[in-house]
């Protein structure tokens, strides 16, 4: 019976997409079809899906959603932005440089890739061009850059994957020959993607200077000007301190990540309203509009997927994945580049937040048997599909930067192919070396 259910659940899903129905039709028609051929209640469909977003870590979604809306309209991710293209002076390939850090101080705040993106190469990619860059390559970088937005906890995907793997415990089995693995939980989760989002960003940067040398993408030729970078922090000191605030009162424990977003907003409303004074109620209805768009389409993905990843996991379908895994090898390393190199792909189709509830059921189970922690696991799972942002044909990192430098995607996505390439062997070097996500959690008592 699991065997005909797995072809129907999965049948069903696929045909849907190739057909051109949104990703949330798809799940929910497909589960809506199981469930009436198994003969359960449909009741239970709609039982399973209000249970899952009835959460509080579920909170922290729409608050960081409204906290990087309000960021941006308040003027605060123009500073930051700012900031970083102050200290880019005489460094090749120093503007694509600033770009990169300008999306991981964003990706600080928003937890979105897109978002920062559009933030970002709203300024950066015009500033570029004018800087005699090829349309191109400033697409490329920005797109590129932006999946640092999920990464750089605060992380949209990281809450959802928490969520997802909140109610799943180790087989008893894995316990008994790999011992206790951690809970899973959003704090760790955002504090482990520290590490592995500087990696990333440095691997951006390295990559940057090479192709920047190679093109010819001098810096200025006055060198560093202190007067500058003294004036643009003096200027965005209080942009500065949104993402210490937000970050510093989660690692230390002083609040919550869902009590952080909350902190966001605050620390935005005063900072937009009274100090910048940028903060218009025109722009902050514009802000509460974006947020209810956007949050409205990720409870509806998180209705339908739940059901989705109930249905595979009654019908122990994550089970026969991991025993056909692990009859395929037993070598951890082999294991951890099957995983990468399915979620690059997955990733190439599939919208992030649906892969994240769909797979954890899938594939955490295959993790746990054979020795891998599970906020490893979430870190590792959610820079691969980070990548997905920057490769065609879903990716909306590139269809941003191609509306903001009006350049086909085919030419953006060609020039973002090198910065794709290193991500991977950053991905690699996280997944391989388990310290680099878990020793800052270990740090701080975690």
């Amino acid at each position: 019976m699991e065997t005909e259910i797995t072809t129907l659940l999965f049948g069903s899903f696929l045909l849907l997409l190739v057909i051109g129905a949104p990703i949330t039709v798809a799940l929910g028609v497909s589960s809506m079809v199981s469930f009436i051929v198994l003969g359960d209640n449909p009741i239970k469909f709609v039982q399973i899906a209000f249970t899952s977003v009835g959460s509080f870590p579920l909170m922290a979604l729409p608050a960081f959603i409204l906290a990087g809306a309000l960021m941006e309209a308040a003027g605060i991710s123009k500073r930051l932005i700012n900031v970083a293209e102050s200290f880019a002076g005489p460094f090749t390939g120093g503007i694509s440089a600033a770009t990169v850090m300008a999306c991981l101080f964003f990706g600080a705040i928003s937890g979105s890739g897109p978002a920062t993106t559009a933030a970002v190469g709203m300024l950066m990619i015009p500033a570029m061009i004018h800087r005699g860059y090829d349309r191109g390559y400033a697409s490329a970088v920005t797109a590129s850059s932006g999946g640092l937005g999920i990464v750089i906890p605060p992380s949209i995907p990281m809450v959802i994957f928490g969520i997802a793997a909140l109610g799943m415990v180790p087989p008893p089995e894995a316990v008994a020959e790999h011992g206790t693995f951690q809970s899973v939980s959003i704090s760790k989760l955002f504090i482990a993607g520290f590490v592995p989002a500087f990696l990333i960003a440095s691997s951006l940067l390295l990559m940057n200077f090479l192709l920047a040398r190679n093109r010819g993408y001098s810096g200025n030729a006055e060198g560093w000007s202190m007067n500058l970078i003294t004036t643009q922090i003096y200027k965005g000191f209080w942009s500065l301190m949104a993402p210490l605030v937000i970050l510093g009162g989660i690692y230390t424990g002083f609040f919550t990540p869902t009590e952080a977003a909350i902190v966001a907003i605050a620390y935005t409303l005063i900072v937009g309203a009274v100090i910048y004074r940028e903060l218009t109620w025109k722009s902050l209805f514009q802000s509460l509009e974006a947020t209810t768009w956007l949050t409205g389409r990720v409870l509806l993905i998180l209705f339908t997927a739940t059901v989705f990843g109930r249905l595979l996991v009654e019908n122990q379908i994550p089970a026969m994945i991991a025993a056909a895994m692990l009859d395929l090898t037993s070598n951890l390393y082999v294991i951890w580049a099957l995983i990468i190199f399915f979620l690059l792909f997955v990733g190439m189709f599939m919208e992030t937040l649906a892969t994240i509830l769909i797979l954890v059921p899938v594939m955490l189970p295959v993790a746990y048997s054979v020795g891998i922690d599970p906020i490893h696991f979430g870190v590792v799972m959610v820079c691969a599909l980070g990548i997905g942002f920057q490769t065609p044909p879903l990716g909306e990192n590139l269809f941003i930067a191609s509306g903001i430098s009006n350049i086909s995607i085919e030419e953006i996505s060609l020039r973002a192919l090198p910065f794709a390439a290193i991500n991977t062997v950053a991905i690699f070097i996280i997944a391989y070396v388990p310290e680099l996500s878990l020793w800052l959690p270990r740090l701080l008592g975690y």
